[in-house]
């Protein structure tokens, strides 16, 4: 009696499991991607969009604001949907700290951290040929790469791509700045929150030696004796 209670439960559960196993789903009458089908003449069953049919949020009316250049060549002014303001600055300074500062560094020379574990150097941002560079230029090398550096389009939006372009502007102009860029006036560089070590950002301060402590005297004005 065991034994045929057990063949039973075991032929019970071989049911279950092919009642289970149907196909029905899998095998219901569609096209399949790139399958040959009869409905059309040229036997493909994947159509073409329609003439002039573009994806939600792909207009990219703006051409400049998308690519950063004006026809062939990279544009030199900031699109006007992005004005330089502080607010626009701080935007920017945030992105560039996050996505470009492992490798161009806080300050833009391109002593990185990740640099300094082996990666290739990146040119620093203040040599003559980067500072005179249009804005459009740093624009599409964020846009689609520029030799070993990796292409950002996913990573971040084109707003915040032309945040860090007036970013890294202000950071070139930070450290070439000229007195009469601040009006005569000598203005004192905020200390960074944090910056990375052997940067350069902040140079080493020697602190004074600590004064000799004084001698201690006793309650009636003489010297307190060892």
């Amino acid at each position: 009696m065991t034994r045929l209670r057990k063949r039973h439960v075991a032929g019970f559960l071989g049911i279950l499991a092919l009642v289970g196993c149907r196909q029905d789903m899998h095998d219901q009458p569609r096209l399949k991607a790139l399958a040959e089908s009869d409905s059309y003449a040229d036997l493909r069953s994947a159509r073409n969009p329609v003439d002039g049919t573009i994806a939600r949020g792909q207009l990219h009316e703006d051409a400049y604001f998308h690519t950063g250049k004006v026809g062939a060549n990279p544009g030199n002014y900031m699109p006007s949907e992005v004005p330089v303001n502080e607010e626009t600055l701080a935007r920017g300074r945030e992105r560039f700290n996050i996505y470009c500062a492992p490798c161009h560094s806080r300050v833009g020379d391109g002593n990185g951290m990740i640099v300094q574990r082996g990666y290739r150097h990146p040119p620093t941002y203040h040599q003559d040929r980067l500072r005179q560079a249009p804005l459009g230029y740093f624009f599409d090398v964020m846009t689609n790469g520029f030799g070993a550096m990796p292409d950002y389009a996913s990573q971040i939006p084109p707003r915040d791509r032309w945040c860090i372009v007036a970013y890294i502007r202000a950071l070139q102009l930070s450290q070439n700045a000229s007195a009469g860029d601040v009006a005569g006036q000598q203005i004192p560089s905020a200390v960074p929150a944090f910056e990375e070590p052997g940067s350069g950002a902040t140079p080493a301060v020697e602190l004074p030696p600590s004064p000799e402590p004084a001698a201690e005297t006793g309650s009636q004005g003489g010297e307190k004796q060892p």
